[in-house]
C-alpha cells in the first residue's frame, strides 16, 4: 500500500467508520472473495468500470492490485485500448498514464 492510499484509508476510518467497515468487510471481505469470479476477473471489470466512469482516484489502488490478481501490463493496456471506442479516448489516455507510474509486483 502506498503513502496516498493508507491516507485515504486513513481518513476514511477517521470520517467514516462505517464505510470503512462496510468496504473491508463486504466488498473486500465478501464481494471479492465469492467464488463465482476469479480476482483476476473481478479486478478486469473493476478497471473497466473505474476507466469507463474515470474515477481515477481508485484506479491507480485497482491498477496494482489487478496486476497482483495476474493481469499483464499487456492485457489492461489492451483493455484501454478498447475502452478509447466504449469509453472515450480521453479517459483510456488518462488511464494508461496512470498504469505507467504502476511499479511491477514483486
Amino acid at each position: 500500500m502506498n503513502d496516498r492510499t493508507e491516507t485515504i484509508r486513513q481518513a476514511m476510518m477517521n470520517q467514516a467508520p462505517k464505510l470503512a467497515a462496510l468496504t473491508n468487510e463486504v466488498l473486500f471481505g465478501d464481494i471479492w472473495e465469492r467464488a463465482q469470479l476469479s480476482k483476476r476477473e473481478r479486478s478486469l471489470i473493476t478497471v473497466a468500470a473505474l476507466v469507463s466512469l474515470y474515477r481515477l482516484e481508485q484506479l491507480p489502488y485497482h491498477l496494482k492490485l489487478a496486476l497482483e490478481n495476474g493481469l499483464s501490463r499487456e492485457a489492461v493496456a489492451e483493455v484501454m485500448t478498447h475502452l478509447a471506442f466504449y469509453a472515450g479516448w480521453p479517459n483510456a489516455v488518462s488511464a494508461l498514464a496512470l498504469l505507467n507510474e504502476i511499479p511491477d509486483p514483486v
